[in-house]
Parts: structure tokens; sequence; C-alpha cells
């Protein structure tokens, strides 16, 4: 994976910072914007940097605080670039009491990543979450929003070649 400070910051890139600019525009009145505007901007650039952030309070004219405390705190924000299939591993209480940290090994057995990382093609990302809803199917996996239950291990690897499949066949 590739630490955020070796990458271009989107608001180096006219074409991001413009889009930047236009998601904060369209929101900045309404109440709740800082929400708003972090959930466009994670949808349209895909990851908020700690600038990214920074800017976003300036331009809301709210405390940096607010905005990386609203960063830090919901799961689905992320503040590096994900890989293009994200495998998000289930570790609520039923899936983790179900095998979920069996899951995680298996994964990092199979693409040598631990969650939080990205293989080095930029193809798959690994991230825990800490409920999806679906305890009924403990352990799930969650694989670009699509929810794998009562998954064991020895089934694993085969999740991994359908996403690879799909890389191939894109």
């Amino acid at each position: 994976m590739t630490p955020t400070s070796q990458l271009t910051d989107p608001l180096d890139v006219p074409e991001l910072k413009a889009q930047i600019d236009q998601v904060i525009d369209q929101y900045r009145q309404l109440p709740g914007a800082t929400m708003v505007v972090l959930n466009n901007l994670q949808e349209k650039i895909g990851y908020l940097t700690k600038r990214m952030q920074a800017y976003v309070a300036e331009q809301l004219h709210v405390p940096v605080s607010k905005v990386h405390g609203v960063v830090s705190f919901y799961s689905f924000f992320t503040t590096e670039p994900r890989g293009r299939h994200v495998i998000k591993f289930c570790i609520g209480t039923a899936c983790y009491v179900g095998g979920a940290s069996q899951l995680i090994d298996k994964a990092r057995q199979i693409l040598g990543i631990d969650p939080g990382q990205t293989t080095a093609d930029g193809q798959i990302s690994l991230e825990v979450c800490r409920c999806v809803g679906a305890c009924s199917q403990a352990p799930v996996v969650v694989v670009d929003d699509v929810n794998h239950g009562r998954l064991q291990p020895s089934k694993f690897g085969r999740i991994v070649q359908d996403v690879q499949k799909s890389e191939v066949a894109a």
C-alpha cells in the first residue's frame, strides 16, 4: 500500500479540486453540511486526506476537529485510497464468535495484506467493520457491497478468485 504521504493530494489536482469546491458550494448552506459534504467527497474522490479535511473545515467555517471527528468515527470514511474491490470482515459479536478471525487469517495468507491495507496492484483492500446487520448469517464477509454469509475459511479463496476473475473480465 502506498503511504498517503506519497500520493498526490486531490487538492493538488485541478479537476479534483474543482469537484471538491463544487460539492462544498452545493451543500455549504445546509444544516449538517459537514456530514453531507464529507459523504459526497468520499463518493466522488474515494478518500479524505487530512489536508482535504482541513480544507473542508475552513470552507464550512467549522473546527478541523469536528471534521476529523466525523471522518474517524464513521467506518465508511477512509483517509487513503481503497482498492478497486473492498472485502470487509464483519467483527460484530455474532461474526466474531462465528469465526471472523479465521477468515481474516485466511485473507492474510492468500493476499499477503492485513485489514486496512490494499494489495500492491491496487485491486483489493481489506477492511473490518463492526456489524453488517446479518447476524443470522455469521460469519459474514462483504465483497463490494454483496454479503457472503456462513463463510468458512476453506471457501474464502474462491471469493478472492471470483474477485480477481472479475478484474480480468473487466
